[in-house]
């Protein structure tokens, strides 16, 4: 291929406008280790990098420690298949004394057509903690 028909990375992958310009707070490639025989991802290891993803998203806002205390709503649209890059983005849905509500979207990104599929999306909730495990006011 001569220079100036070269493709970069960007020309080859299509993104949706959903995610248009957005940053991940993680990215992870779905490995085998994460796939039954058939090479779909299990759902609870999406489920567990949804939870770090909102997690990170949460401490970055409360400064504080968190946990996990619920997630209120969870959808799985299409599979995750070994070698898809799965990006995870996350904003704030509800702020309370104590509890962060982060919304929590999935899209892999499929190396067999140069796409995108939104896979997952989920409503968790953090609380911030103390040392000693108490729920603490979140930091105005």
């Amino acid at each position: 291929m001569s220079k100036n028909t070269e493709k970069s990375f960007d020309d080859l992958q299509v993104m949706p406008s959903e995610i248009e310009g957005r940053i991940p707070t993680i990215r992870v490639i779905a490995m085998p280790a994460n796939a039954n025989p058939s090479g779909d991802i299990f759902g609870g290891w999406i489920l567990s990098q949804m939870d770090l993803a909102g997690a990170a998203h949460a401490y970055k806002y409360a400064k504080n420690r968190v946990v996990t205390v619920g997630i209120e709503a969870m959808n799985f649209h299409k599979p995750v298949f070994i070698g898809d890059e799965v990006s995870f983005f996350t904003h704030i849905e509800k702020v309370g004394r104590s509890s962060i509500s982060i919304m929590i979207e999935s899209w892999a990104f499929r190396r067999s057509c140069s796409c995108y599929d939104k896979v997952t999306e989920g409503l968790y909730t953090y609380v911030t903690i103390d040392d000693e495990r108490n729920p603490i006011a979140i930091p105005e």
